[in-house]
């Protein structure tokens, strides 16, 4: 099993302070986590994008870039790239440029992103989403592996002949398709081979385990051998200490400053008890064979390889938060690791050979 650590870079009021950092203090965090995460031994890093409060993450190549810098090793995830709003040339160009100057350390996931104030900035709306996300994503695997590319499309400009640099290092990349309810992300990673990853965060793990479930029947409906599937699978947060009781402890009032902050917000909480999330929810907070025995649960209904993990502290005093990564990867890591395949294919660059200039983007979705 691989592990990444992700952040969407959230940019809130701390939940039981209310006190919040300074712009530029938040994204020094969001380095020093990734550097962690190396030191630690996590596979990869990951950073989403949005482009609404309370997040800042509305330039996941600028940040990636700054870590491909600082780091060696580790692997650089999107979590998620925003397709839907996107124009898929010019992603390609800020990605594939990344991936150059990261040695080939590049994996995107992408999907439709959601939120209303982020389609209204776009002019992105409910109705075509689904087709715009569809479409730049046709278009930009079809530039990630055809040295010209023509394209009739909707949403952009049409394609003619046209070359777009620099040409790609990974050849191609891997794209992950990131859902967290919608079938229509799931048939897409289906219909083209690639592997899912699924948010499971929010909700149970019935709705999840559902999506799963028909991503694997679409995947035989288009023809893949099935040992070639790869899922990766989220988590609601992280707390590993030696014991049981110590974690709860320690978690509680980071759980109550959320649960106060949703309350305010005029949402209802799916979980308003931290024993019912712990119980309920995927979030990991217990001790490392509580932590053990949860991932293997969550494995039985969702067969998945990878499992991210939240590199933000989320509340929890930074000590704490670093002492509970290093657990996880003593002392909870091993174990899964032993336990549970990887995914079925190199962790390093992908080196495939281009698709010939003759596919095209297909026009149905």
């Amino acid at each position: 099993m691989k592990f990444l650590a992700i952040t969407l870079i959230v940019h809130a009021p701390h939940p039981v302070t209310g006190v919040r950092k300074p712009t530029q203090d938040r994204f020094r965090e969001v380095l020093e986590n990734a550097l962690l995460a190396e030191e630690l031994g996590f596979d990869g890093f990951g950073v989403g994008e949005r482009h609404e409060r309370p997040f800042i993450s509305s330039s996941p190549p600028v940040v990636l870039s700054h870590i491909a810098a600082l780091t060696s090793r580790i692997r650089l995830f999107t979590t998620v790239t925003t397709l839907s709003l996107l124009d898929p040339v010019r992603a390609y160009e800020d990605y594939a440029t990344l991936d150059h100057l990261s040695g080939g350390r590049l994996e995107l996931i992408i999907g439709k992103g959601n939120g209303a104030a982020q389609r209204n900035l776009f002019q992105v709306t409910p109705e075509d989403q689904w087709d715009r996300n569809a479409e730049s994503y046709e278009v930009f695997r079809k530039i990630w592996r055809q040295d010209k590319v023509t394209a009739q499309t909707r949403f952009r400009p049409e394609l003619k002949d046209a070359e777009v640099w620099p040409r790609p290092f990974q050849q191609p990349i891997r794209v992950w398709h990131g859902s967290a309810t919608s079938k229509e992300s799931v048939d897409l990673a289906a219909r083209y081979g690639d592997p899912l990853f699924c948010a499971n965060v929010t909700n149970p793990i019935e709705p999840y385990a559902e999506l799963i479930r028909y991503y694997r029947e679409r995947w035989k409906h288009y023809g893949h051998e099935a040992a070639d599937i790869t899922v990766g699978a989220g988590t609601a947060g992280l707390y590993a200490a030696r014991t049981s009781r110590e974690a709860i402890t320690a978690y509680r009032p980071v759980f109550e400053g959320n649960l106060a902050f949703q309350k305010r917000l005029g949402l209802e909480p799916v979980f308003s008890t931290l024993e019912d999330f712990v119980e309920r929810s995927s979030a990991l907070i217990g001790s490392p064979q509580q932590i053990i025995e949860k991932v293997h649960r969550y494995h039985e209904r969702f067969g998945h390889t990878v499992l991210h993990l939240q590199a933000d502290a989320g509340g929890l005093p930074s000590r704490q938060h670093r002492e509970s990564l290093a657990l996880f990867q003593s002392d909870i890591a091993p174990a899964l690791r032993r336990e549970i395949p990887d995914p079925p294919f190199s962790w390093g660059p992908v080196l495939a050979e281009p698709v010939p200039a003759s596919v095209s983007v297909p026009t149905d979705h």
